[in-house]
């Protein structure tokens, strides 16, 4: 019955609709239709990523429901695609998140609508793409082309600085991913494979690997973003419009993680362990420096964009420190932050379009205009800082575990990040919500619109799900993991 390519049909599916948009007459009901088509393309794309969910079966430990194709027939390059623990979730994150920013950009985007929604939904085809991709090639074409779409949304669609927002996303992601492809020549030519599955081991000399790792390491690391390559991350989001914001944060930062644990631990494990003092050293530098750098902020969506970084921060400790809590917590953070995360943006956006500004002193006692607002704004908040109950509880918990066994003084660092967290969130919370409300134009506000409930509700329950029922996120990634940290021992003698 399910013989059919399930994946390859995710993927492609935003692409067929992105072809249908091209072909929809340019007549007064059109920027409807196009929205319409956008919303349902999206829509059916995310129950196609639900339906492979449940053919998944989390006893097995490889990947799964697979298709393979020659690619080029001189080489030994494949169209080969398919899931596992790992990247089964970062595929339903991608297609979760891609039906709310079109309903996000309902209204608030008037020009270009046609363009706008089939950039979006050809950077949804690159991300399914991307997450599902088991030749090495193949990933890096789609990564590649997730850059297009986002430099696009940002640059046309964004603020008044978008044109230097977007270029600068642009040259430091791409710069990195240019020695990441050189990496992925040279480990071709000592294999003879492109298959991410098959090259999961120790196949490359230790003085190899450790080349190799700098250089996935240079994309990956502006992915994330890690200290110090998070300058462009704060520009892009606060010029990038709701959405592309939204998308931002609550996958594209994810890439750079799924990329440590499916190639920098997984294909470099003794290199990996040389770069550990590195990788944590950046990390808990990140943490603290840019929540205290959080604080200082007066635009709210600066504000979240830094707390990313320190989030991500607390990600790469979970992941390197190499035990099954601490990777588990890091893959719950990663679930948690691009919900979590993506609210937020969308939480600043809803009152960005009544208001068209973000600067924290303009607002003060929405509770009394907005109460359906405060409640959604609150229950994000609260989720972002680790409230027990939350999904970000789950992944901060688990993340903290792994770090203290690895390391006391880890755990300690990587807990001031959440204890700083609750500050600066407590902190907006305060002035935005409750205070006094000192300025008149917020008289005429208005709360919380079906639309805009419609968007809330569906992320409130992921939330919460998540953070009482985490083992149905847990028991599919448990043993992929399990065998990535196995290998990682054996061969480093632990």
């Amino acid at each position: 019955m399910f013989d059919w390519p399930i994946v390859s049909v995710t993927i492609f599916l935003p692409l067929l609709g992105s072809l249908i948009i091209l072909f929809i007459k340019d007549e007064e009901t059109s920027s409807s239709n196009v929205k319409w088509a956008a919303l349902f393309t999206s829509s059916g794309t995310f129950i196609l990523s639900c339906l492979i969910w449940f053919l998944f079966d989390p006893s097995i430990g490889t990947y799964q429901l697979s298709e393979k194709h020659k690619w080029f027939d001189d080489f030994n390059f494949n169209y080969h695609v398919g899931v596992d623990g790992i990247s089964l979730f970062m595929i339903l994150l991608s297609t979760f998140l891609t039906p709310f920013c079109i309903l996000a950009s309902w209204r608030s985007i008037t020009k270009k609508i046609k363009e706008y929604m089939i950039a979006f939904l050809l950077l949804e085809t690159f991300l399914v793409g991307m997450f599902s991709s088991i030749d090495m090639l193949l990933f890096y074409v789609f990564f590649e082309a997730v850059l297009i779409p986002m430099f696009l949304i940002i640059g046309i669609w964004g603020g008044e600085r978008r044109i230097y927002a977007s270029f600068k996303f642009f040259l430091y992601t791409l710069l990195g991913s240019v020695l990441m492809l050189i990496a992925i020549i040279v480990m071709y030519q000592i294999t003879g494979s492109m298959n991410v599955a098959e090259l999961q081991g120790n196949f490359f000399p230790k003085n190899v690997q450790i080349y190799l790792w700098l250089a996935f390491f240079a994309s990956f690391a502006v992915k994330i973003p890690m200290w110090p390559f998070h300058t462009w991350l704060p520009d892009a989001h606060v010029e990038a419009p709701t959405a592309g914001s939204v998308i931002l944060a609550g996958v594209l930062l994810k890439m750079g993680a799924y990329g440590f644990i499916r190639f920098s631990i997984g294909m470099f494990p003794e290199a990996s362990e040389f770069f550990l003092p590195l990788i944590f050293s950046l990390s808990v530098i990140a943490i603290i420096y840019t929540s205290l750098v959080a604080f200082a902020q007066t635009d709210m969506k600066k504000l979240i964009a830094y707390s990313s970084v320190a989030h991500m921060g607390i990600v790469t400790i979970g992941i390197f420190v190499l035990n099954q809590q601490g990777m588990e917590g890091a893959m719950m953070q990663i679930i948690s932050h691009g919900i979590v995360s993506a609210a937020l943006f969308l939480c600043v956006g809803i009152i960005y379009d009544r208001m068209h500004t973000r600067k924290i002193n303009f607002y003060g006692g929405l509770v009394n205009r907005m109460p359906k607002y405060a409640v959604v704004f609150m229950i994000f908040m609260l989720a972002s800082i680790g409230l027990p109950g939350t999904s970000g509880f789950i992944g901060e918990f688990l993340t903290i575990l792994g770090a203290f066994k690895h390391n006391t003084f880890l755990a300690f660092f990587a807990t001031t990040g959440i204890i700083l967290s609750a500050a600066y969130m407590l902190y907006l919370y305060k002035r935005v919500i409750f205070g006094l409300q000192t300025n008149e134009k917020l008289n005429d506000i208005l709360d919380l619109d079906l639309r805009e409930m419609i968007i809330m509700i569906p992320l409130i329950i992921v939330v919460i799900i998540i953070g009482i029922f985490p083992n149905i996120f847990l028991e599919p990634m448990r043993l992929p993991i399990e065998t990535i940290i196995n290998n990682y021992e054996i061969v480093n003698g632990k």
